[in-house]
């Protein structure tokens, strides 16, 4: 075929590169980011023949012109060709087996499209196209029909008489033929669906690269990195490969081993420790209350600390409720109502702040958390302590002192919870942590600012023990929730437990783990000073700005920068801020509002601005969301949040280049200043907040 140029060498002045066309074609090759890449396989364009699509196995795809003149169509068809070409490739050849690939091409594709954003679903809807028309019309195909249809086996051109799709097909199909982005935010709950205009979740991220967006949103949930991404995505072919090669079942308990592995490697971890995965840190809390009911037959109390500072499920989910309308497993229940199998618990709530919305004192909070454990022991209950190391707004408590003045309560029947979920600790903390056998909840979402719903609990060995000799069974409700698979292999409790494995939890927690071995792949003294300068700096910045009024100060911190032992436990990594406007804080729904606007382009409300408004409008800005806090005056607020996030020093750390290192952490600080001016922006324009 002549007249053919590779798609990367092409760009002649038709009118798709027109000036009203061009910020277009950007979107739609921003989205191209998150096809798989494969090795040797060229996309080809035919100006010869406008309308061929062809896929030539293991070397190429061609595309006419003609599709080019559509961004969104040739994305959708590329989707399908590289997809096929990656399932050709893991089959290693075997052109008896091709109709795997067609059947795995289109399911990716049809998800694929199903995530495009409404505007470019719009742009395929007059089409006439052979696989638009297949994917609109989704509903009414199965695999028989796309095992004989001709149209599919005439992109690539070969024939086989195998016509029958394998029994050993189906599990890989069913958990791996999906895209990556699909994947991260499956096997958790409604809160990872995505809107479809923005693509953002209920915490205002994607799950895929978003690099336009300034983003310092940790103490909540973040975007994946193109890093994290391209190496998860890489994964999958790996998955898909051995899967085919070596059974479904076996290779996936291998990769949940090996991820599980390679966290005790990075935090340096016994190998008796046990590790649980879990959808989310909510889900984990529901484990530990259903591992507490089976391993003592006295009467629990959870003493939950920071229970206005941790997950909102959380206090649900430890009574053994559902705190959402669907499970992980994709189960509809109904919010509030107890499980099957828990009995009645207690739970004790201590809040950081009062009832006017003071923070409590140190000495104050482990007062309230002594006497809450002694007057519950006394009472011959078992008591489950919730501790918090590093709260939404960046707090712990209770003190080290009051853990070991419990030590003076006789008969003390206890189990220590740390809430670790922000994962703002250096691996010796876990590992004292696990030494005083206290069992660690933490996720791979926050400051290692993996896909959010990575959720996982740590076991010291002594607790593994102890659940690894129980004969009972967990509560029954659980089967909506967790797999078997999700639980050690040794303990009989969760062997009543739902077949199957839950692949989102896996590949977010795969994307976590890489970033937090690149994190650490940074030197430890230029880690630190990168924390020092940037944390420095945003508090610096906060306390500039007159229009907003920090939540934190020297003497209310349980932790301050004058701890002798430099760790990032002892340092303040969360910024949280009232906004406030004429001196009066914003209403908490002027707060939601404006973390609305911050993470979008507004630049439609300042057409005929200054540039630099105009840009600045633009910009979106992604950082922690609202959290409910009564101002000094008692009247009720929110504040937003600035945090450091692991991405920061290991993005910033690029070829070992020590000045570059520094110049990289000093371009975010001057990101800081612009989402700083946005928020002034916004201020000065109060009708976007009405």
């Amino acid at each position: 075929m002549t007249n053919n140029i590779l798609i990367e060498d092409q760009y002649k002045r038709t009118s798709l590169f027109e000036k009203e066309n061009v910020n277009y074609l950007v979107h739609v090759l921003k989205r191209f980011n998150t096809v798989p890449k494969i090795n040797n396989i060229q996309i080809i364009t035919s100006t010869s023949v406008p309308n061929v699509f062809k896929i030539v196995p293991n070397k190429s795809i061609i595309i006419g012109e003609l599709y080019l003149r559509n961004p969104v169509l040739a994305l959708v068809y590329l989707r399908y060709g590289i997809e096929w070409q990656l399932w050709y490739k893991a089959l290693e050849n075997k052109k008896d087996d091709i109709a795997l690939c067609d059947v795995a091409a289109f399911e990716v594709t049809r998800i694929f499209y199903q995530l495009l954003p409404k505007e470019d679903k719009e742009k395929l809807q007059n089409l006439d196209y052979f696989l638009i028309n297949l994917i609109k019309n989704d509903s009414t195909i199965d695999v028989d029909f796309l095992l004989k249809s001709k149209e599919l086996q005439a992109f690539h051109g070969l024939t086989s008489d195998n016509k029958v799709f394998k029994e050993s097909w189906k599990p890989i199909v069913e958990n791996l033929a999906k895209p990556t982005e699909y994947l991260l935010m499956a096997g958790g709950d409604f809160r990872l669906n995505i809107d479809e205009v923005e693509l953002l979740n209920k915490y205002g991220c994607r799950p895929f690269p978003r690099p336009d967006a300034f983003t310092f949103a940790s103490s909540t949930a973040t975007s994946v990195s193109n890093f994290a991404f391209d190496k998860t995505d890489k994964t999958r072919s790996i998955l898909i490969k051995n899967s085919l090669k070596n059974g479904f079942e076996t290779s996936t308990t291998d990769f949940s081993e090996l991820l599980k592995t390679n966290f005790r490697k990075i935090f340096k971890l016994n190998e008796a420790c046990e590790i649980i995965f879990s959808p989310s840190g909510t889900d984990s809390s529901l484990q530990i209350a259903a591992i507490t009911q089976i391993i003592t037959d006295k009467e629990i109390t959870h003493v939950l600390v920071a229970s206005d500072e941790t997950g909102s499920g959380v206090p649900a989910a430890l009574k053994g409720c559902h705190f959402e309308n669907n499970t992980a497993l994709n189960f509809p229940i109904t919010k509030g109502e107890q499980m099957e199998g828990f009995r009645d618990v207690d739970l004790i709530k201590i809040p950081f702040r009062d009832e006017k919305g003071q923070l409590k004192s140190t000495e104050a909070l482990d007062k309230e958390v002594f006497t809450a454990i002694s007057d519950t022991n006394k009472l011959g209950r078992h008591v489950v302590l919730h501790v918090m190391d590093h709260s939404k707004l960046g707090y712990q408590s209770p003190s080290k002192k009051m853990m070991q003045d419990l030590n003076s309560i006789k008969d003390l029947s206890m189990q220590v919870i740390i809430d670790a979920a922000q994962l703002r600790l250096d691996p010796s903390d876990i590992q004292n942590y696990l030494k005083n056998g206290y069992i660690v909840s933490i996720t791979g979402s926050k400051f290692f600012t993996g896909p959010p719903y990575s959720g996982a609990l740590i076991f010291p060995e002594r607790v593994s023990k102890l659940i690894d000799c129980v004969k009972s069974k967990l509560p029954k409700g659980l089967v909506q929730y967790f797999n078997a698979s999700d639980w050690p292999t040794s303990w009989i409790c969760s062997k009543n437990l739902s077949d199957g494995f839950n692949y989102g939890s896996y590949m977010r927690w795969n994307a976590a783990m890489v970033e937090m071995e690149r994190y650490f792949k940074t030197p430890i003294l230029y880690r630190n000073m990168g924390i020092e300068m940037f944390c420095n700096f945003v508090e610096d910045s906060i306390n500039d700005a007159p229009f907003l009024q920090p939540v934190y100060s020297a003497v209310t911190r349980a932790n301050t920068y004058n701890n002798k032992e430099f760790g990032i436990r002892n340092m303040r990594t969360i910024f949280p801020f009232f906004i406030l406007k004429n001196e009066d804080p914003l209403t908490v729904d002027q707060v939601k509002k404006l973390y609305k606007l911050l993470n979008s382009d507004i630049s439609q409300h300042f057409e005929g601005t200054p540039i630099e408004t105009f840009r600045l409008a633009a910009q979106k800005c992604h950082i922690g969301q609202a959290v409910n806090v009564k101002y000094t005056n008692g009247v009720q607020s929110a504040v937003l949040r600035i945090s450091l996030g692991a991405r920061v020093i290991s993005e910033s750390w690029v070829n070992r280049d020590i000045s570059l290192f520094f110049r990289n952490i000093e371009s975010q600080l001057d990101q800081i200043t612009v989402i700083i001016k946005k928020i002034e922006l916004i201020l000065n324009n109060p009708e976007l907040l009405d």
